[in-house]
């Protein structure tokens, strides 16, 4: 008679539940951790978000400066017309921060006006600039003679620099885009991977 088969079943009966537990074991360790993948990944977009913000206005921003060389003929002439109007809001009540900022521009700049230091004689309706204006700075030395007062136009002298070194921030913008937009490419394709696997498990 041939021996029982029994105790063979016996045997692989606990061999194969402890494969089974083992496989359970590590399908719910890779399912913790994909999910906690998956909560990295969507706090990692999330950061990422202001960098949705960045690129629209960076993309603004290319808009702008594309009109900007467009029509600059027409912009500075505007844009000059308005800053003359503009003066003669300076060192008047509520505008303070127009006023410090033409203190530092003719300040930094070197400059008086927006095309000449005679711009500020319509605003003081006499033979005046500010002191901001004076090639060594003292108490009331606006008053004093056109000799002690910077001639250069700030209109054109901060045009000359924002020409000057707009070539290096936009490099250095358009890098920072590129590298966002990198960033953002590689979260999406791994938040998507990790969705994938995370449904395959489950």
């Amino acid at each position: 008679m041939n021996p029982s088969p029994a105790p063979l079943i016996l045997w692989e009966g606990p061999v194969l539940l402890v494969h089974s537990h083992q496989e359970l074991k590590r399908c719910s360790m890779a399912h913790n951790c994909l999910q906690c993948i998956k909560y990295l990944m969507f706090v990692f977009n999330l950061l990422f978000w202001f960098f949705i913000m960045l690129l629209i206005i960076f993309l603004l921003e290319l808009t702008v400066v594309i009109l900007f060389f467009v029509y600059t003929d027409k912009i500075d002439k505007y844009a000059q017309r308005d800053l003359k109007k503009g003066l003669h809001l300076y060192g008047t009540d509520g505008n303070i921060g127009l006023t410090n900022a033409w203190s530092i521009i003719q300040t930094d700049f070197r400059c008086c006006g927006v095309s000449n230091y005679t711009d500020w004689f319509e605003v003081y309706n006499t033979t005046r600039v500010p002191d901001s204006c004076c090639l060594e700075f003292s108490e009331n030395c606006g008053l004093h003679s056109p000799g002690t007062w910077w001639k250069a136009p700030c209109y054109e002298t901060v045009k000359i620099w924002l020409q000057e070194n707009l070539l290096a921030v936009g490099i250095f913008g358009l890098c920072t885009v590129l590298v966002q937009i990198l960033g953002l490419t590689f979260a999406m394709t791994m938040y998507c991977q990790v969705v994938k696997a995370d449904t395959y498990c489950a």
